[in-house]
Formats: structure tokens, C-alpha cells, sequence
């Protein structure tokens, strides 16, 4: 069975929403692609980094898989994977959730702490380079509602996509 809408029911991208898009991925894969260089030069990968700053902003920089996981917008067992690697390296440590037999918490380990301490400042310029002093303080103003509008959840966003009729 077919996923796809009929033409007719498309709403297609007008020619300044389609640059719009463009523009905003193109903003996407600049930045991130400058932050992630960056990170790459001191041994670091955005999603080393996210774990490790996330959980350094925790209570005892301790939290649990799955709270990981949905603030990273990642399944649990991307996340699971990519906290082995991390674990390899000394990085953080896993210890079982008393509350969910299954489950487990991600403890950021004191080397850990001190790579984060070491990279940060690193990533904090990369930050700045790559985005923030590129930009007037009202464009960070505008990003920062725009951000907000869409996180804001929309009507039908926990439905699954509209399928036509079977014929």
C-alpha cells in the first residue's frame, strides 16, 4: 500500500518558503559542520560532547538512560551504543536503575569531567566562530523565538501520517 498523497493535496512550498528551508538547512550543515570539526580536533564528537555536558548539569552528573536518550532525541539503544564506546574510554560508567530492572544510569566519570572541563573552552569559541559573532544581537533574539515556536508541539504531531484509501 502506497504512503504517498495525492498532488492535489499537497501544499507545496511557495518560491520564498522553499529558499527559506534551504537557507535554514544550509545554516544547519554550516554550523554544525564547523562545531563538529572543531570537537573532532581534540578527540571529542557532538554526541561525546552532549553526553558528557548534559550530564555535567545533572545532580550528581548521573541520569538515567532513557531521560539521556529523549533529551538527545535518540532511542534508547543508539544512546546505549554510543555509551559502550564512551564507557571504553573511561568516560562515564553505567550503573543499575534499582527502579527499572531493565534500565540503567549513566554517571559521568571524573575523567570524564576532565575532558569536558578541557574541551569546553575549545567548543565554547567554536560556538562563538561558528555562530554566535556572526550574528547581530537581534538576529539571536529571532533565532531564539523561532526556536521556541517550533517546539511548541502542533495539533495531530502524535498521529501517525495520514494514509489514502486503499483502492
Amino acid at each position: 500500500m502506497s504512503t504517498k498523497r495525492p498532488a492535489s493535496t499537497v501544499r507545496w512550498l511557495s518560491p520564498d518558503e522553499e529558499r527559506a528551508w534551504r537557507a535554514f538547512l544550509r545554516v544547519m550543515v554550516t554550523v554544525q559542520t564547523g562545531t563538529a570539526r572543531d570537537l573532532a580536533a581534540i578527540g571529542l564528537s557532538e554526541s561525546d560532547y552532549e553526553v558528557l555536558s548534559t550530564l555535567s548539569e545533572r545532580p550528581g552528573h548521573t541520569s538515567t538512560l532513557g531521560e539521556q536518550a529523549d533529551k538527545m532525541g535518540w532511542s534508547r539503544s543508539r544512546l546505549s551504543r554510543h555509551a559502550t564506546r564512551m564507557e571504553a574510554r573511561g568516560l562515564l560508567r553505567r550503573t543499575p536503575d534499582p527502579t527499572d530492572g531493565r534500565g540503567c544510569f549513566l554517571v559521568l566519570t571524573a575523567q570524564g569531567l576532565d575532558v569536558l572541563d578541557n574541551a569546553a573552552p575549545a567548543h565554547v569559541e567554536s560556538v562563538r566562530r561558528h555562530f554566535v559573532d556572526r550574528l547581530a544581537p537581534e538576529d539571536l533574539v529571532a533565532i531564539e523565538q523561532i526556536a521556541r515556536r517550533l517546539e511548541e508541539p502542533q495539533a495531530g504531531d502524535d498521529r501517525p501520517p495520514e494514509r489514502p484509501p486503499s483502492a
